[in-house]
């Protein structure tokens, strides 16, 4: 029997944590029941993290928990999905073909950025949403450095006023300032079609966020998209030109493109609709987590989110229960009734809220703690010792965040 997991990031990893666990508790062996994840290299990418300087150093390396927990990783990258052969097709690193088939499949390939068709956006946009990505607007940001002073080589526009676009312009002021000289007076200006800042974390936050960007000096542009992209700057809808060298682009996310090979129901972000057990609805032996799925939390209506603190949970379920079905032993549904947020706020601190309402619980100094523990422990990897790493994988207590704080 074998399971195979598509994708390395957070949900990936944990379904692959989770479903080796539940193998070594039913005393299976690895060959009697195989699990391989595929991916094009053995490595979490850190993306949360990504809108920090150094984006070269925020992965974190797989392959020797893999080996520790007895987890085949094959190299390459899921090209195609047959759910009634139950196989899925790989492309190799040299750009070879195999089959993989499946007993059970777990699609874990996270989420791109939505990239709508804004001229010169393709061309002359940045953004933090990949490794690749994230080393390009470094090295972008570096290059500055070598340019004359001007009004655009100064000014960064970040499209986008959601989680990622706050947390990478409140982060750029110093960034910048370490580039170019602790005297220069970057000009940072975040760009969203809503009427406010942040308009999915509500009422509570909002007057920390704006807070913190009259005291980092970042400047917002609501009620306005960007309309064009060019080498001077961006066009807004409203007909405003903003001279800028730096364009980020952080307006939203969608499914990763492989889902569309699964024949199932999809909501609008892509994601497959999934029922508490994180099977695809209507598609047998298959199942699927992160950013992938879209899944209920609770019996009250909330959603999982397209985040890291959702993904690592969903993977550890999917996982238990996609190795359960194998092993003719109950499943578990999915549930994560605790939710918390923790917002960067570059050097204005950070902002902590906890449940659906965000209730704000911590900001500045104390939230910035918890947020730099959050991003250089909690989400990494657990350390390649076999009864460590599985122990971490146990369901019901991946990041269970309900008793902290």
């Amino acid at each position: 029997m074998r399971i195979v997991i598509i994708g390395a990031g957070f949900a990936g990893m944990y379904a692959a944590l989770s479903a080796a666990r539940l193998r070594e508790i039913k005393g299976a062996s690895p060959e009697e029941l195989e699990i391989a994840l595929v991916a094009p290299q053995p490595t979490l990418v850190v993306r949360p993290r990504l809108y920090e300087p150094k984006p070269e150093t925020l992965t974190a390396p797989l392959l020797d928990v893999f080996n520790a927990i007895d987890v085949v990783y094959v190299q390459g990258s899921a090209e195609a999905v047959d759910t009634k052969a139950r196989t899925v097709q790989i492309v190799t690193a040299k750009d070879a073909r195999k089959t993989l088939p499946y007993d059970r499949l777990i699609v874990a390939t996270g989420s791109r950025l939505f990239r709508p068709n804004v001229p010169g956006l393709a061309e002359h946009g940045f953004s933090v949403d990949s490794l690749e990505d994230a080393i390009a607007l470094d090295k972008h940001l570096h290059g500055l450095a070598k340019l004359p002073q001007s009004t655009a080589r100064d000014t960064v526009v970040v499209a986008g006023g959601g989680f990622t676009g706050i947390e990478a312009a409140t982060e750029l002021p110093s960034r910048l300032r370490a580039i170019l000289g602790k005297d220069a007076k970057p000009r940072i200006v975040i760009v969203d079609r809503g009427a406010a800042i942040a308009p999915d974390m509500g009422e509570g936050p909002r007057p920390i966020i704006e807070d913190a960007m009259r005291k980092l000096g970042v400047e917002g542009r609501f009620g306005a998209g960007v309309a064009e992209v060019s080498k001077s700057g961006v066009t807004l809808s409203n007909g405003e030109h903003i001279e800028a060298a730096t364009v980020v682009w952080a307006a939203g996310i969608r499914a990763a493109p492989l889902t569309q090979q699964i024949p199932a129901e999809r909501d609008n972000f892509g994601r497959l609709l999934v029922d508490r057990d994180l099977r695809v609805q209507g598609i047998p032996g298959v199942f699927a987590a992160g950013d992938a799925a879209r899944a209920a939390c609770d019996d009250v209506g909330n959603y999982a989110l397209m985040s890291c603190q959702h993904a690592t949970r969903m993977g550890a379920f999917a996982g238990n229960n996609a190795a359960a079905e194998l092993l003719g032993v109950p499943t578990r549904p999915y549930h994560q009734k605790g939710y918390v947020t923790c917002l960067d706020l570059g050097g204005a601190g950070a902002l902590f809220t906890r449940g659906w309402e965000r209730e704000v619980t911590m900001v500045g100094d104390v939230a910035k703690k918890t947020k730099q523990e959050i991003n250089t422990v909690w989400i990494y990897p657990p350390r390649a010792e076999r009864a460590a790493a599985l122990a971490s994988a146990d369901p019901e207590h991946v990041t269970d965040v309900s008793g902290f704080f």
